[in-house]
């Protein structure tokens, strides 16, 4: 199954390294369904001109993901200001608000409806600002949707009828906050919905069945990633052989190994902030 991966990238600036690593959740997921398949992914978003732009692109380029439907515009990258406590969990300090991407949002055309079309899979984040778009696009393709933590019932209503896949992080729920939140999102039309809870492991739900799907123990660098490499371990998996129990642990699978180095997939560059934009 062909992946495309819309929406949200930033690089992830490790203040204490000193270095950039390329990052955001759709670029991710591309990234790493792209590693675990035969079947070349794509990635659509909007880049600025600057080094970290350059950088995002370069990364992609040697990962092998098809970036011919990416934007370039005059501007800053989307950036986040990353730290790790001592047990490796990243931290979020803050960010440029996504940069250049953020302030003028993606425009779909028929073309690039066209373009998307040729894929089996669409995923997209709350991030990414496509909540327009999904009831179009879900005639077309099916979606896989990335709430991060947001669960207010406003947004699960815009979101939740138009996509296939939906995934929380919900480290702070408790197990009866979570199973209220697949039901809600159940009833709402999705059919597929999994929360992943740190060191608690994973919850999916399918309608009539509940999955547990446990941490796979790891020396934890650092979890920056590691959520999203859980989804495109179970994507990956789940669109190939249709079993639940074999895709939740290769995402687990992966997500461990991602635990093990720094930034989301690597590519780490020595960054100085008082950069020239690049033309």
């Amino acid at each position: 199954m062909k992946l495309i991966g819309i929406g949200d990238n930033v690089v992830d600036y490790y203040r204490d390294q000193g270095k950039i690593y390329p990052g955001g959740n759709a670029l991710n997921v591309a990234v790493f369904y792209n590693r675990l398949t035969d079947d070349p992914c794509a990635y659509m978003g909007i880049v600025g001109n600057d080094e970290c732009a350059a950088h995002v692109m370069d990364s992609l380029k040697q990962e092998g993901v098809d970036t011919s439907r990416v934007r370039r515009a005059i501007g800053e990258n989307g950036m986040a200001f990353v730290a790790l406590d001592k047990d490796g969990d990243r931290v979020f300090e803050g960010s440029n608000k996504g940069g250049i991407q953020s302030r003028l949002g993606l425009i779909l055309d028929e073309q690039d409806i066209h373009y998307i079309s040729k894929h089996d899979l669409l995923h997209t984040s709350v991030f990414s600002r496509l909540e327009y778009r999904l009831p179009q696009l879900n005639k077309v393709i099916d979606i896989s949707f990335d709430f991060s933590t947001t669960y207010e019932d406003d947004y699960l209503k815009r979101v939740c009828p138009y996509i296939h896949y939906a995934f929380f992080s919900g480290s702070d729920l408790s197990e009866e906050e979570c199973m209220e939140l697949m039901k809600k999102a159940h009833s709402l039309g999705t059919k597929m919905v999994c929360i992943t809870r740190g060191g608690e492991g994973a919850l999916l739900s399918t309608h009539d069945k509940i999955f547990k799907q446990p941490i796979i123990p790891t020396e934890v660098v650092d979890t920056l990633g590691a959520g999203d490499s859980f989804i495109a371990g179970f994507l990956s998996s789940y669109g190939e052989e249709q079993d639940v129990v074999k895709a939740m642990q290769k995402g687990a699978t992966v997500a461990s190994q991602t635990c093990q180095s720094y930034g989301a997939f690597g590519y780490g560059k020595e960054y100085n902030p008082n950069y020239k934009m690049v033309q």
